[in-house]
């Protein structure tokens, strides 16, 4: 026993001594050890970086996108004659006391503000905007990124997304770079260009807040659902991504006059090409159209209705419609449209006015429970007015 004590007390005495030899070593030759390593091949491990919280930082500046984007993006200054009506006085107080005054309309000129986005040049310039920016307009001018003034003309225009295309004759056009559509997700960081309040080439920064947003019911088109600043005169003017590329048309805010602040909303680049492609085609926008209008469908966990395709419950029929004509009814819940199964109400207007009218098609669902087809021959959607009378 008392040898074991003496070998451990023996080995303590040493490790001590060890130690501050070591430590009189490393306070008057502190590169000693490294280079004691180093020279029998023991390497120093690499140093673990600090664990961040996130995958994936932000560049420091947007400048590169900017810089890519602007360029394409004008200022469009629209000019309307506005007629107003007006009490003409009479100069004599005696007659004007009498008479009172007479009943009149005098013209004055009006200035719209907004922007647009050079989106084609094919021997001649395209530039998109929006369709209320332009609409009734006289006189259209367009002020280019370099200082150049351009008067623009009409090609067409279609109220229903909020688009109009414009032609300059102009030379050395900057055509913007459009994006891939799918790839935008909530999130994404976004840059709005246009000139809000004739402020031009004001750049504002946000995230995608929503895609896929409906804000009518009755229409075919949606929305990307943005916080970047979107003010007046931004109408019509690019929303790019971080590489500087065209995602959408700037077209709406909900400001705090609605008890909003940070909501705005740009056309979807995709909606912005198809329409834009035939309006300089044939002038205007051709959708299909069944004349029904739907609902989300309430699916139960005992409904029987297939998982991958909760379909779309009709809750109006419009008289004399493709669909009336058909045979369907409301509370129908339909779940295929030609080939292609129904997601949600929103996905059966994109599909029917994606269709040519004229063409037939397939409709397949649910009534009271029991499976129907029908064939429907689509015709040309109308301008919608929300005061049309429907079949309940």
């Amino acid at each position: 026993m008392k040898h074991a004590a003496g070998t451990l007390l023996f080995i303590a005495r040493f490790a001590v001594l060890g130690l501050a030899m070591a430590f009189v070593v490393g306070l008057f030759w502190p590169g000693s050890g490294e280079r004691l390593r180093e020279r029998f091949g023991l390497g120093t491990p690499p140093a673990q970086p600090a664990s961040q919280s996130h995958v994936g930082n932000g560049p420091v500046s947007y400048a590169d996108a900017v810089a890519a984007a602007a360029p394409s993006v004008v200022n469009i200054y629209a000019n309307k004659i506005v007629t107003e009506q007006a009490v003409r006085m009479y100069d004599n107080p005696v007659l004007q006391q009498l008479f009172g005054g007479q009943p009149t309309t005098f013209q004055h000129r009006e200035q719209t503000l907004g922007s647009g986005v050079i989106v084609s040049a094919q021997g001649q310039g395209y530039v998109l905007t929006n369709n209320h920016v332009i609409a009734h307009a006289a006189d259209i001018q367009v002020l280019l990124y370099d200082g150049r003034i351009a008067k623009a003309s009409l090609v067409g225009a279609d109220e229903e997304s909020d688009l109009a295309v414009l032609k300059i004759d102009a030379s050395n056009l900057p055509v913007i770079h459009m994006a891939d559509q799918q790839q935008l997700r909530p999130g994404d960081v976004v840059l709005a260009i246009g000139n809000p309040l004739g402020l031009n080439q004001t750049v504002t920064m946000g995230i995608v807040s929503a895609i896929g947003r409906q804000l009518n019911s009755s229409s075919a088109e949606d929305f990307i659902q943005t916080d970047a600043a979107i003010n007046l005169g931004n109408s019509g003017g690019a929303l790019v991504n971080a590489e500087g590329e065209l995602v959408g048309i700037n077209t709406l805010l909900i400001g705090k006059a609605a008890g909003a602040e940070g909501i705005g909303f740009a056309i979807p680049v995709t909606t912005a090409k198809k329409v834009l492609d035939q309006i300089i085609a044939t002038g205007h926008v051709v959708r299909g159209w069944l004349g029904a209008d739907y609902a989300f469908v309430p699916v139960a966990a005992n409904s029987g209705l297939p998982a991958a395709a909760r379909g779309a419950q009709v809750t109006a029929i419009y008289p004399g419609s493709p669909a009336a004509l058909a045979g369907i009814q409301p509370r129908d819940i339909l779940l295929r449209i030609g080939t292609d199964d129904i997601l949600d109400p929103a996905d059966l207007r994109r599909r029917e006015a994606a269709l040519k009218p004229g063409s037939k098609v397939e409709v397949s669902g649910l009534r009271n429970g029991s499976p129907f087809h029908v064939e429907v021959t689509l015709t040309q959607r109308p301008l919608m007015n929300t005061s049309a009378a429907l079949d309940d």
